[in-house]
């Protein structure tokens, strides 16, 4: 008897053990992936001399958390806000875009520095990470809120856009009779409007909720299928 609850008692201490194991390092993960958010921040801070070299681009396609990762992994892009642009309301929340009360499309908003970065680069990169024939939202996400646009702020921008739209639309006449949905639109007073701060950094700061909703959603698996070996 007092063998077995010896060797009972070695199990539970060791079972214990390895739970202290598994919290230390959850906490330990989640401690990194903050870190990580915030280091992508502190290094992609301008300064104020060289912030005034440095212009914006302001995309709209679909759920932004998605929109955030294909941008912050160019060289060049010095920071990426999640936000909203071309509503009618003033200050929006999340809850006034997505219930369709605003006017606002979810947006991503791309500071970067053009002598390392072309805005014809950001606009490529922007279509390859939307479904532009699809005029009611993008893959799970529907409604208006979640449509594509390209907001433009200079005339260059609005003239690269067009020519860009132009040639994304010969080449996905090769697979679908359907017209490109995307719109081409003027960035409006006021504006940008930044996303709640619990939207910044989504993909890094909740990486498995990110990664189950964007598979969920058929991201991944109809880029593939619209995009795969088109050049």
């Amino acid at each position: 008897m007092k063998l077995r609850q010896k060797l009972l008692w070695g199990l539970w201490l060791a079972f214990g053990a390895s739970l202290l194991g598994y919290a230390a390092n959850n906490a330990e993960s989640s401690r990194l992936q903050a870190s990580a958010a915030e280091t992508r921040w502190v290094e992609k801070t301008p300064s104020l001399e060289t912030a005034a070299n440095y212009r914006t681009a302001v995309f709209a396609g679909g759920c932004f958390w998605c929109m955030e990762p294909p941008y912050d992994k160019l060289t060049g892009v010095i920071s990426t806000i999640s936000g909203y642009a071309g509503g009618h309301v003033l200050a929006p929340t999340y809850r006034d875009v997505t219930g369709g009360r605003s006017g606002h499309l979810e947006v991503v908003q791309i500071t970067y520095d053009p002598a390392q970065v072309s805005y014809e680069t950001l606009l490529e990169v922007f279509w390859r990470n939307v479904d532009p024939l699809d005029g009611g939202g993008q893959f799970c996400d529907r409604g208006q809120s979640y449509a594509t646009a390209i907001f433009t702020q200079t005339e260059r921008q609005r003239k690269l856009a067009e020519a860009s739209k132009t040639k994304i639309a010969a080449t996905l006449s090769e697979v679908s009779d359907r017209p490109i949905a995307t719109d081409i639109r003027p960035l409006n007073s006021p504006g940008f409007y930044s996303a709640e701060d619990y939207h910044q950094d989504y993909y890094l700061k909740n990486p498995l909720r990110y990664k189950f909703y964007r598979k969920s959603c058929g991201r991944d698996s109809r880029l593939e299928a619209l995009w795969g070996g088109r050049s």
